[in-house]
């Protein structure tokens, strides 16, 4: 199951919208103040629609209602309320966005479409796939006082340096986003190597060929970063992942680099309908495949999963009615289908299956062909309220674990997103379209990820605070969560390589 960008940090609110124009009967009628054509019924309607949605295929709807305590019935009033006292279009949009505001689930957006544009010239290759440097954020860490720049002019998608903690040495690397989209020159680099003119168009397949090829280099390239503070003296290594919007899948590679703990990953439910039913077949196929090359000893492994997800399978093509889950006792039915992990059918690496053709098929992070434990010394994740989705799933596997320490601020709360495309549904009138997480990540002691990412060093990051008081904000936290690492490290024994 291909998975793309989890962040909704990414997911783009485009303004605008072209209002229906109205007869010279209706503007007569028309109350004070409402814009001519606008007409709050359409609105209303797409409401109910989105209301629907809601109710069929919002994967943290239970999490909504249990722990976010949202009154479900109160506030699509409210925003029902706020669309009939709309006067334009932009205040009928506001009160659909206010209602994404009130969930505060970080996947769940409504983007509009866009009203009358200019012409564009032709976007260059990688601008075309999505390659875009805005979603890399400026780093934190580096301005913690006396840190220092590494010199050596290495992999720059992950600056890198040291700081000083009393007399122990921090190696500092920055990860910006767990995705190669977000580094350009990556694309640029892949599209040389594999010898991809840049004037030629780029079907689904190359597109797959490009980000296999830059996530590959992101991998060799952590590597080579993680070594290089190691050489450098580094006792303990502080991942900045301040404002790191998410990304993909990487991330899980990635956590087993900076580690050599094994890391189990977090349990999945995932909704029920079609776009998981296919999702699923779609795994079902990749086994049987598998089982084809596979040796007479591997198969019965083999079938053993095909079963298990021909199960999930028919869970999912299972519905659940949402007034149930709506009443204050639990429901009957599931929300959600659970018996995945993150990682896909396996929740950590397997010593039986390493090295097989097919172990990307059970076990996803192996496609990135990871090299495990790079760094294995004491470990902290830097991580604020605009660290999302993939980036919290990061931090969660390494905390629930006990492999890091957190410091910094909760996080924003995404969680899991958007797989295989995600479900939109479009709404009839406004045409907007509304983007609802389809699967949910759950953690060691049982809870959402959406919930966000509680540090274990607390410290007040702000978002009004500049850069540079964000850095000794940080600073102030440092001693503590080097001790702590060390704590921790010592607790878990891992073997020195």
């Amino acid at each position: 199951m291909r998975t793309p960008l989890l962040s909704g940090a990414f997911a783009a609110l485009v303004v605008g919208l072209l209002a229906a124009v109205g007869t010279p009967a209706e503007a007569a009628e028309r109350p004070e103040g409402v814009s001519a054509g606008f007409k709050a019924g359409p609105w209303l309607e797409d409401l109910k629609q989105a209301e629907q949605a809601f109710a069929e295929k919002y994967a943290n709807l239970d999490w909504a209602l249990r722990e976010r305590e949202v009154d479900w019935v109160a506030l699509f009033d409210e925003t029902r309320r706020r669309v009939e006292g709309a006067s334009d279009v932009s205040q009928a949009r506001a009160a659909f966005e206010r209602l994404t505001r009130k969930l505060g689930d970080g996947h769940v957006v409504f983007r509009w479409p866009a009203g009358k544009q200019h012409a564009r010239l032709p976007a260059a290759p990688c601008e075309s796939l999505g390659y875009d440097a805005r979603m890399l954020a400026a780093p934190v860490a580096a301005l913690i006082p006396g840190y220092v720049p590494m010199k050596d002019g290495g992999p720059a998608e992950f600056p890198s340096g040291t700081v000083r903690v009393g007399h122990h040495t921090v190696g500092v690397i920055r990860i910006g986003i767990f995705a190669p989209q977000g580094v350009p020159a990556l694309c640029a680099a892949a599209l040389e190597a594999l010898q991809i003119p840049p004037d030629t168009p780029c079907d689904d397949a190359c597109a797959d060929r490009v980000e296999a090829w830059a996530a590959d280099r992101m991998t060799f390239d952590l590597a080579y970063r993680l070594r290089e503070v190691q050489a450098a003296g580094a006792e303990v290594l502080l991942l900045d992942l301040a404002e790191n919007g998410g990304g993909t899948e990487w991330a899980e590679a990635a956590a087993r680099m900076v580690t050599a703990i094994e890391l189990k990953s977090e349990n999945i439910g995932f909704v029920r309908g079609s776009h998981w039913s296919k999702a699923l077949l779609d795994k079902l196929d990749e086994l049987r495949v598998a089982t084809e090359v596979a040796s007479p000893e591997d198969r019965p492994y083999l079938l053993a999963l095909a079963e298990r997800v021909e199960g999930l399978r028919r869970e999912a093509d299972t519905a659940c009615d949402s007034k149930e889950i709506l009443q204050p006792r639990s429901a009957s039915c599931p929300w959600l289908v659970s018996g995945l992990f993150a990682t896909g059918l396996l929740a950590a690496e397997s010593t039986e299956i390493r090295g097989k053709s097919w172990e990307p098929s059970v076990f996803r992070p192996a496609k990135f062909r990871y090299p495990k434990g790079v760094w294995n010394g004491p470990l902290a994740v830097l991580v604020d309220g605009n660290t999302a989705s993939a980036a919290e799933e990061f931090t969660a596997v390494l905390q629930d674990n006990k492999a890091a320490v957190v410091i910094g601020a909760p996080t924003a709360g995404a969680g899991c997103g958007h797989t295989n495309g995600g479900t939109p549904t479009t709404l009839s009138h406004s045409r907007g379209v509304l983007e609802l997480p389809d699967c949910a990540r759950f953690r060691v002691d049982g809870t959402n990820e959406v919930m966000g990412i509680q540090p274990d060093v607390l410290i007040g990051l702000r978002a009004a605070d500049g850069p540079h008081r964000k850095g000794r904000r940080v600073e102030a936290g440092l001693a503590a969560v080097v001790e702590q690492a060390f704590q921790l490290h010592r607790a878990a024994a891992v073997p020195a390589r």
